[in-house]
């Protein structure tokens, strides 16, 4: 009679474990289903008009119409971002709160600070938005023409050219000291704090050199004020049809590209962050995202959560080994 009602007690333990399961699995599902019910907030860890800013808002607008609910844009700078991904590090496991992640912070920032306020575990793939080259450009006084002539004119004058970046630890910082390093060249840095004030001195002639997106120069190419040597990526750029990819000029291998994805907390149930990630595959797959994606300079580029992780792993290593070696570190 004992073993009876123990092994009652046994099954009617092991019931309410399998209840409790698929009830688990019961509210996941409903989660998605009912998901959104309230406005998704995008994290930016930018100043409004840079390419993570226009990359976020890219998607904002036809996520909102897919998902029937606002997707708003926070744009949280400072601190290399770091301000930004602790925000969503630390926010709600509901899908509520998302990150608009820049290449440069996600893979670069955990080699170049020595204690992070977030933990790349922290935050979790939800969709790569966007890719977006860059392009060399030099102040017209610079003795070269194309990129050939600039290696060689760099080699002939190590250390005497000097070229702009955003700030310490930005993508055009380790751009170019991994330029450097393919050409065995030496440039020295002059950090600004973002591209304005940055641009403003290459067209000054202060500096020579500056390694950006192809919207923040534009103008000053199409007016001659600042010239292109080639563009950072394995295709030409729809902005510039005649400036050459480093392999056309002559610097094969070498490719430099930004990304911007969306993250969101670890602990997200894996259904809305399915349901999100759709989302953004289906906005970008939308003609109006692509004829504004081309007036913003930036190629609008889905991957899944599993193909984003890989991405972040491989950029992880790579640009980790870069930043060692040439002992870059943040502000």
């Amino acid at each position: 009679m004992i073993f009876r009602r123990r092994t009652l007690c046994a099954v009617s333990l092991s019931s309410l474990a399998l209840c409790a399961s698929f009830a688990a699995t019961s509210v996941m599902a409903q989660s998605a289903a009912g998901f959104p019910t309230k406005p998704i907030t995008i994290v930016v860890p930018n100043p409004p008009g840079g390419v993570v800013d226009s990359s976020a808002r890219l998607a904002a607008d036809p996520m909102a119409r897919l998902l029937g609910q606002a997707v708003l844009v926070d744009n949280r700078g400072g601190a290399s971002g770091n301000i930004a991904y602790q925000m969503v590090a630390r926010a709600p496991k509901d899908g509520y709160t998302l990150l608009a992640s820049y290449s440069a912070y996600h893979v670069g920032n955990p080699a170049m600070f020595a204690k992070l306020p977030w933990d790349p575990k922290d935050l979790v793939p939800v969709a790569l938005i966007a890719a977006a080259t860059n392009v060399i450009t030099v102040n017209p006084s610079l003795p070269v023409k194309d990129l050939k002539s600039f290696i060689a004119y760099l080699k002939q004058n190590p250390g005497k050219v000097n070229y702009a970046s955003q700030g310490n630890g930005s993508l055009s910082h380790v751009g170019t000291e991994l330029f450097d390093q393919t050409t065995q060249t030496e440039m020295t840095h002059v950090p600004y704090k973002g591209s304005g004030p940055a641009i403003q001195d290459v067209l000054g002639g202060q500096v020579e050199v500056f390694i950006t997106t192809p919207p923040s120069v534009i103008g000053h190419l199409q007016t001659g004020k600042l010239r292109a040597l080639a563009v950072t990526s394995k295709t030409r750029h729809p902005m510039l049809p005649d400036v050459p990819t480093t392999a056309e000029a002559g610097l094969p291998g070498f490719e430099l590209e930004a990304w911007v994805g969306l993250f969101a907390p670890a602990g997200t149930p894996p259904d809305v962050i399915a349901k999100l990630s759709e989302s953004v595959k289906q906005a970008l797959a939308q003609p109006e995202t692509k004829k504004r994606a081309d007036t913003l300079g930036i190629e609008p580029r889905y991957l899944g959560p599993e193909a984003l992780a890989a991405l972040v792993a491989k950029d992880t290593a790579y640009w980790g080994k870069i930043i060692r070696e040439r002992n870059i570190r943040a502000d």
